[in-house]
């Protein structure tokens, strides 16, 4: 949901910055890759230290920063289905690191009345968050679409990334334990809303009567 309505904005802020990492000759490939490295890092580091208002301006901004990908292969004409991939996959590493930083830190860190819920809670958002674009994937890859979504990585990094900062100011730790939670219930309606528009596109496709298996 974020991810489409707050790109226009992303895109006109960010502009400059992309132009001139343009000039500097630096590729779409190599802001994607540093991006996620420097996610990975940041997470697994300053979040199980306990550091966790630091931790979430610091990913935010890395995750804005990462956004410069898309907008740099457009301005150089070197959109593609490889850079398409490449951003996905190293979406996917981010997106564990973060909520498995999330899960250490509970163990290490949270309420002990707490602290199980909420790790279990950060590996099960991480398990449904992974299925949400593999939904869709497997929907595109079979001519389908599926471009809907409640909880879209944008959505889902915005939840957890609220529940790091609340923490971090010691405003309870059972910020975290809802975040996380709340993630698992609105991914998995996500999950839900995109099985029922393939679903739906499926039945209304001449000469179809049962589904391929994976």
């Amino acid at each position: 949901m974020l991810s489409r309505s707050g790109r226009p904005l992303f895109q006109m802020l960010f502009g400059p910055v992309a132009r001139l990492f343009v000039r500097l000759g630096i590729s779409a490939d190599a802001v994607t890759i540093a991006g996620t490295i420097a996610s990975c890092t940041v997470a697994l580091w300053l979040i199980p230290t306990d550091h966790l208002t630091v931790a979430a301006w610091t990913i935010f901004a890395v995750v804005v920063f990462d956004n410069l990908d898309g907008q740099i292969a457009r301005l150089t004409g070197t959109s593609s289905k490889w850079g398409a991939f490449l951003d996905s996959t190293m979406d996917r590493f981010a997106d564990g690191a973060i909520f498995l930083a999330v899960a250490i830190w509970s163990i290490l860190h949270a309420d002990e009345s707490l602290a199980n819920w909420t790790a279990l809670g950060a590996v099960v958002a991480l398990l449904m968050g992974a299925v949400v674009p593999y939904a869709k994937a497997r929907a595109e890859s079979l001519g389908f679409t599926a471009n809907i979504g409640l909880a879209e990585r944008a959505d889902r990094l915005t939840v957890i990334l609220v529940g790091v900062f609340f923490v971090g100011l010691e405003w309870g730790d059972w910020w975290l334990t809802v975040a996380t939670w709340l993630l698992v219930a609105a991914s998995f309606f996500t999950v839900i809303q995109r099985m029922v528009t393939v679903y739906k596109q499926a039945k209304a496709e001449p000469g179809e009567s049962q589904a391929e298996t994976a």
